[in-house]
């Protein structure tokens, strides 16, 4: 059985997808804002469910060699490791939303 391929498309495997989606993350920084969107919560839900509990903290600081930056100060942003912090809301799904 011949199954036609458009000639702009491609077939490639399920493997080689998901690296290329892992790269589509790599090197790239998330602000609140891009959070906001991926989790579809304002910043408000987002800094009570995942960002404060002491649990989540602990891993997610940078200070403790996590991969997002808490701000210090007024006028500081937040700043989210994309490829890391999709990989934990991910893995921590069920906590987030228990």
């Amino acid at each position: 059985m011949n199954i036609p391929i458009p000639s702009d498309s491609v077939i490639i495997s399920k493997i080689e997808l998901q690296e290329l989606k892992k790269l589509q993350l790599t090197g790239v920084y998330w602000s609140m804002k891009d959070l906001e969107n991926r989790v579809n919560r304002k910043s408000e839900w987002i800094k009570e469910n995942i960002l404060y509990p002491t649990s989540f903290k602990k891993i997610l600081d940078a200070e403790n060699g996590g991969f997002v930056f808490y701000p210090k100060s007024k006028g500081q942003t937040w700043s989210f490791q994309a490829s890391k912090m999709a990989k934990f809301l991910d893995e921590n799904f069920d906590r987030i939303f228990a």
